[in-house]
């Protein structure tokens, strides 16, 4: 007799870095920044120094399911990605379990405010940033999402409700991952679900343009005046 899709629970470790402010003392404002496929917590971390204000603390997070990737030239470079086909619904849940934790963590700490937190993706974790912001829609004061798709369960999940953070979508018009029509379709869908929503389109590829950066940062600077 085989008994099948049994488990154990088991712990794993989820890495993140973390910048804080010299200049002054907490608790700060947050910005956690999540990568998308295929990349890593440096990266993004040097993403989000370019558009926090003076004054934020920032973690940027690390996907737990690693990999190498084909850096051409015979090169592997180690890269990390969220999401699996197989029990996605388990990489969701560690997300947000990851998120939630790091907030609680630093906010008993006195590091940060819990009041003055943002979360920040681009391409695969747009996503699943937007998937976290509606399961616990009075966490965050604020989302930003680059690039990337929303929830496919959107109209059907019975844990989303409409979040009362304030939320900036930015799209290209020329991304090889999504036509633009269907960052119209998402655009027009979000713009009817939630009630603190802007969105821009901008004439790039899939990529974090330096005019999305000075968009993104005024857009947080507003939120801190």
């Amino acid at each position: 007799m085989i008994k099948e899709d049994l488990s154990i629970r088991a712990q794993i470790n989820l890495y993140y870095d973390l910048f804080i402010p010299r200049e002054a003392e907490g608790p700060f404002p947050l910005l956690i920044t999540v990568h998308g496929y295929a990349a890593h917590k440096r990266y993004m971390m040097r993403e989000a120094k370019l558009v926090a204000p003076e004054g934020f603390a920032i973690a940027s997070l690390e996907a737990p399911n690693r990999f190498y990737r084909d850096a051409g030239e015979g090169v592997y470079k180690p890269v990390a990605g969220w999401l699996t086909a197989h029990r996605a619904e388990e990489s969701v849940k560690l997300h947000q379990e990851f998120i939630l934790d790091l907030i609680e963590k630093h906010s008993e700490e006195g590091l940060v405010d819990p009041n003055r937190v943002y979360l920040h993706g681009f391409s695969q974790a747009c996503a699943l940033n937007f998937r976290f912001a509606l399961t616990y829609p009075e966490v965050l004061k604020g989302f930003i999402g680059i690039c990337g798709g929303i929830p496919s369960d959107l109209d059907e999940n019975p844990a989303y409700r409409t979040t009362s953070a304030d939320v900036l979508y930015l799209f290209s018009t020329d991304d090889e991952f999504y036509p633009l029509e269907k960052f119209r379709e998402f655009d027009d869908k979000l713009s009817g679900l939630l009630p603190s929503y802007d969105s821009k389109a901008y004439e790039a590829a899939h990529e974090i343009t330096d005019e999305m950066r000075t968009d993104v940062r005024k857009w947080l600077e507003e939120r801190e005046d």
